[in-house]
């Protein structure tokens, strides 16, 4: 197996994992997150803690994805593989914001103890905050930046056809329509976590997917790649500055 080849699986492998991790990150969450109560009661620590977990590995995995396509990438165009890692690990970073907010919600729960429901209004408007700051993270991250990285990957993969064009036009698709999503949820046309915010990230899950699948069992059109050549390298490098 060549080396491109091992990238190739290794990448696809990565991408998957951040789907399932991201998925029961989000599952595992739920109580901490829709219940404002959560700081005051009972708590379910250990499926928030599980959910954090899940979200390491997610942030561990988003990361791995950028180091593992960078060597292939840099081929066609340094500029936009260099951009693509940075945007990975911004996302990455954002992430762990979040993941530190919910456990800090656990903290503050732990900490009340009995007295706890001495000054039950403040804790809950301390947790209600930490919440509040998951939210903009997820929505900075896993949205904003996810949709960005994946419009710089995808214009890439399209230029230099490493893949079908197909699958990157469905990616070029997915980032656009998750970046406009979450303009709508800034400015609070719907809620984050909605019908609508669920169709809209709908396209970007299955290019993830997609591309994944595609890396594990074909890897990348190196032939296609190869004689992509410099004019479209070049065009490229002008999309992305």
């Amino acid at each position: 197996m060549s080396e491109t080849r091992r990238l190739a699986v290794v990448a696809g492998a990565l991408f998957l994992v951040t789907e399932v991790a991201a998925i029961g990150g989000l599952a595992l969450y739920r109580p901490v997150l829709e219940g404002p109560g959560y700081v005051v009661g009972s708590g379910a620590d250990t499926r928030v803690f599980l959910g954090a977990l899940c979200e390491l590995v997610l942030a561990l995995a988003v990361m791995g994805t950028g180091a593992a396509l960078y060597p292939v990438l840099r081929r066609r165009s340094e500029a936009a593989a260099v951009g693509y890692v940075c945007g990975r690990l911004l996302e990455a970073a954002v992430i762990v914001v979040g993941i530190v907010s919910v456990l800090a919600v656990v903290t503050l729960r732990r900490s009340a103890g009995p007295s706890g429901a001495a000054d039950a209004a403040s804790l809950v408007t301390a947790g209600k905050t930490l919440v509040a700051l998951h939210d903009w993270t997820f929505l900075l991250g896993p949205n904003f930046a996810l949709g960005a990285n994946t419009l710089v990957l995808a214009c890439l993969m399209y230029t230099s056809r490493l893949v079908p064009r197909a699958v990157a036009v469905l990616g070029l698709a997915g980032g656009a329509l998750i970046c406009a999503s979450a303009t709508a949820v800034l400015f609070g046309v719907y809620e984050q976590v909605s019908v609508a915010g669920s169709l809209a990230a709908l396209p970007v899950f299955a290019w993830e997917v997609t591309l994944a699948v595609r890396l594990l069992f074909k890897g990348f059109d190196e032939a296609a790649g190869d004689g992509a050549d410099e004019d479209e390298g070049a065009r490229v490098d002008a999309l992305t500055g």
